[in-house]
């Protein structure tokens, strides 16, 4: 190997570096799932791992299910069922409630909403 090989090799993994390390400083945080009952953190959870997770409180209890990087709430003890019939949610700000048993669901860093219109 000549000179300018060791120099040409350098430069080549010095511009790796640099890529990696701006790829590294810009990576978007995971999607997660915020729950709160009345207000209160209950618990974060992973967009990206397949979970079901068991709400319980003194108001009631639900069931969350966590799958294909979406959150649904499956059951719930509250007489109405509005929560277990909400959509599944993986856009930023989306929220599933349950007011009966005060549950509130929430993701943060998911996906971003589409804007459907623009008022003036």
């Amino acid at each position: 190997m000549k000179k300018n090989d060791i120099i040409l090799i350098g430069i080549v993994v010095f511009v790796a570096v640099i890529f990696f390390g701006i790829f590294q400083l810009t990576k978007k945080e995971g999607a997660k799932i915020i729950v709160t009952i009345d207000g209160k953190q209950y618990g974060t959870y992973s967009l990206e791992h397949e979970e079901v997770v068991e709400i319980e409180s003194e108001y009631g209890t639900n069931e969350l299910i966590i799958k294909d990087n979406k959150a649904k709430m499956e059951g719930a003890s509250c007489p109405d069922q509005l929560c277990v019939y909400q959509h599944a949610i993986n856009k930023t700000g989306q929220t599933i409630v349950c007011l009966p048993n005060k549950v509130v669901v929430t993701v943060e860093n998911g996906e971003e909403n589409e804007v459907d219109i623009t008022a003036k």
